[in-house]
C-alpha cells in the first residue's frame, strides 16, 4: 500500500500510539497487568453516582434524547452547554466571555492538532513557524500532532532540588527565546508528565513574551485550573484574549465522552469552528449534554474543588508514600518530581545504566506498564541530554494497592539493574 507524507507520518510509530495500544489492550483484556501507564482517570464514585443521575432524567425526556443522539450540534459545539460555560465563567472570575469565546471538539488531542497546525507550519513563500514548548518534558501526545516535521521548538528546565529525593523543573527563561519564526507557546498546567504546576509569575511571563510577539499561548488546562482542578499547589485560573484555555471533560471522569473545550478570542473560535466542520462535521454532544446541568448550577466547580482534587491528592500522597518506603533512603539515586498536580509520578533515575526504554519493557514483562520519559521530549534534540533517558512516567489513578505493588516492583527492577552492574564490575 503507497501513502502520501501525511499517511507515512501519521502511520509510523508513535509514543502516543504505544501509550493507547498499553492502555486499550489492558483494560479491555481484563488481564493482572498492574496498569499505571495511561491517564485513564481512577472512579470516583461521587461522580459515576451524579452522571447516572443526570442520565436517568435525559432518560425520561425525548426531546432530551433526540438532541443527545438525533441531531448533529453547529461546527462550534452543542450550544446550551457553550452559553453556561460562559456565564459560569464570567460570572465566577470576570473574564468577558461570551459564546463566541468558546468551542468544543472531539477531545483535548483534536483541539491541540488543529491548534498546533493553524499556528505553526508553512506560511508560504518559504516561511515556517514553530510552536515553542518552554518546559520540556511535556505532555506525549503532543510529539507527533504536527502535520509537517520540526514543528517543536523546546527548551530545557532548570531543575532544583526541594527534598533529599524530590525536585522541580522550573522555566528557564535565560533560555526561553520567542522569534519571528514562532507561531505559538504552549504549556500544561498541571504539566503532563511530571505533575509540575507553571506558577501565576512564569505563567504572567509567558503571556507577555506572547502579547509582545502578538502571538497566542496556548494553556492546556486538561487537569487544571477551573476545572477538573487536580491541582495540589495554588494556581490562579486565567483567561484574556492572548491565551488560548484548552480544558476538557476526561479527567472529571468522562474520558470515553471525548469532550474538548477551547476558550479564546472570537477569529480563533471561528477558525477553529471551520476545522471542525471539516474533519467532523459536528461534534459528539454526549459529553456536553451531561456536563450541562453542572455547569448550570456551578456544580462543577464545587465537584472539582472538593471532590475531585481531594480524591487525587490522597492518591499521590498514598503513592510517594509507598515509593519511599520501596526504594529506601539509602539505595541508588532517585528522585520523584515535586508532585503539584495531576495524576502522575515522574522517577527520575541518575546515570540509570540502562534507558528508559529498557526498564519499561522490563517492567512491562513483570507486568507493570509505565510509560517511558523519552517519549516527552518534542522539540528537544534526541541525543545530547541523557536525562531524558533516565525518566520514568507513572499514573497513580486507579486502586492503591495495586498502585503500590506496581511501585515496589519498579524499584525492585530498578535496584536489580544496579545490581547487575556491581556484579560485572
Amino acid at each position: 500500500m503507497k501513502l502520501s507524507t501525511f499517511g507515512r507520518k501519521f502511520t509510523a510509530d508513535a509514543g502516543i500510539t504505544s501509550l493507547m495500544d498499553d492502555l486499550g489492550n489492558a483494560m479491555a483484556s481484563g488481564d493482572d497487568m498492574i496498569m499505571m501507564g495511561g491517564g485513564n482517570p481512577g472512579h470516583i464514585p461521587e461522580i459515576q453516582a451524579r452522571v447516572q443521575e443526570i442520565l436517568a432524567d435525559m432518560s425520561k425526556s425525548e426531546n432530551d434524547v433526540r438532541r443527545l443522539v438525533g441531531i448533529y450540534d453547529p461546527p462550534q459545539g452543542e450550544k446550551q452547554f457553550i452559553a453556561s460555560l460562559a456565564d459560569l465563567l464570567s460570572r465566577e472570575y470576570g473574564w468577558d466571555l461570551k459564546p463566541e469565546n468558546i468551542a468544543l471538539t472531539n477531545g483535548s488531542q483534536a483541539a491541540f492538532f488543529m491548534l498546533f497546525n493553524m499556528f505553526g507550519g508553512d506560511y508560504g513563500e518559504g516561511h515556517r513557524k514553530h510552536i515553542l514548548l518552554p518546559l520540556a518534558p511535556e505532555y506525549i501526545g503532543y510529539a507527533d500532532a504536527g502535520i509537517e516535521p520540526g514543528l517543536f521548538h523546546a527548551v530545557q528546565p532548570d531543575i532544583s532540588f526541594t527534598d533529599a529525593h524530590e525536585f522541580k523543573y522550573r522555566v528557564d527563561f535565560d533560555a526561553v527565546e520567542v522569534t519571528g519564526e514562532t507561531g505559538a507557546i504552549c504549556v500544561s498546567r498541571p504539566t503532563n508528565p511530571t505533575g509540575n504546576v507553571v506558577t501565576d509569575e512564569e505563567l504572567a511571563r509567558l503571556e507577555e513574551m506572547a502579547r509582545q510577539h502578538n502571538i497566542p499561548l496556548i494553556v492546556d488546562g486538561a487537569y487544571g485550573t477551573p476545572f477538573p482542578s487536580l491541582l495540589f499547589v495554588d494556581a490562579k485560573p486565567t483567561w484574556n484574549e492572548q491565551i488560548i484555555l484548552c480544558l476538557s471533560l476526561s479527567k472529571l471522569g468522562l474520558p470515553a465522552a471525548r469532550t474538548g473545550i477551547v476558550i479564546a478570542a472570537a477569529p480563533v473560535i471561528k477558525a477553529l469552528s471551520g476545522i471542525n466542520a471539516i474533519m467532523n462535521l459536528a461534534t459528539g454532544s454526549f459529553g456536553a449534554m451531561l456536563a450541562e446541568p453542572l455547569v448550570r448550577s456551578g456544580e462543577i466547580l464545587s465537584l472539582s474543588r472538593d471532590v475531585v482534587c481531594p480524591f487525587y491528592k490522597r492518591k499521590m500522597e498514598r503513592a510517594v508514600a509507598a515509593f519511599r518506603e520501596a526504594m529506601g533512603e539509602d539505595s541508588c539515586r532517585w528522585y520523584v518530581h515535586k508532585p503539584e498536580g495531576a495524576m502522575f509520578l515522574w522517577l527520575w533515575f541518575p546515570e540509570l545504566p540502562i534507558t528508559s526504554l529498557e526498564l519499561y519493557q522490563r517492567l512491562k514483562a513483570r507486568g507493570v506498564l509505565v510509560v517511558s520519559g523519552h517519549y516527552f521530549f518534542p522539540g528537544l534534540p534526541e541525543d545530547g541530554w541523557k536525562h531524558r533517558d533516565e525518566c520514568l512516567r507513572v499514573t497513580y489513578s486507579q486502586d492503591d494497592e495495586r498502585v503500590a505493588q506496581g511501585l515496589r516492583i519498579i524499584a525492585d527492577e530498578v535496584k536489580a539493574v544496579w545490581a547487575e552492574v556491581d556484579r560485572e564490575v
